[in-house]
């Protein structure tokens, strides 16, 4: 890959700290409610971060969903990055990094039968960050 379209930023890790479904009724036509975590966390004396979404879904009488991913990013060394652009770069770019595998474990989950399969809506998130 040309440096020009490289990035600084580099996903190092991608794990799912926890996927939870739980039946509370049966298929149902209520709407499902979702709350969207995020928690950006740096590793103490080094430049690894942690970015961590975590979903509640809830669709009454029928069901409700947990699923936490957490990212782990680091800077390339050879990139002479200052901590304001690097802030950034965590702030917008490693959570659109990582949204793409929550949205698809999302469908996955729901995907079952008797379950009306979900399709999280893409995410502003440059606005969901600044919200802060």
């Amino acid at each position: 890959m040309s440096k020009e379209v490289g990035s600084a930023l580099c996903l190092d890790k991608l794990v799912f700290d926890k996927i939870e479904f739980k039946r509370t009724g049966m298929k149902n036509e209520s709407e499902i409610e979702f709350n969207l975590g995020i928690a950006i966390n740096k590793k103490q004396d080094e430049e690894i971060y942690k970015v961590t979404l975590s979903l509640n879904g809830n669709k009454e009488k029928e069901y409700t969903l947990e699923i936490i991913l957490s990212g782990y990013f680091s800077f390339d060394d050879n990139e002479k990055t200052d901590d304001k652009l690097k802030r950034a770069m965590i702030n917008q770019n490693a959570v659109a990094i990582i949204m793409p595998y929550l949205r698809s474990q999302v469908s996955l989950v729901t995907a079952q039968p008797e379950v009306d399969c979900v399709v999280l809506p893409p995410f502003n998130i440059i606005k969901m960050m600044s919200e802060d």
